[in-house]
């Protein structure tokens, strides 16, 4: 069985401008569909405001 490649998510905005057009939970979900896709694990989020 092939083992799966391990990954990080890392989320941030920098202004407050982009919270409300980019937020944090709106990436964190296209991460995961990507990494999902990939077939990887994510290991750890890490999240900055």
């Amino acid at each position: 069985m092939k083992k799966k490649q391990k990954c990080y998510i890392y989320t941030r905005v920098s202004t407050a401008l982009l919270v409300d057009g980019y937020s944090l939970d709106a990436q964190r979900d296209k991460l995961t569909k990507y990494v999902e896709y990939q077939d990887m694990e994510v290991v750890k989020e890490f999240s900055e405001m």
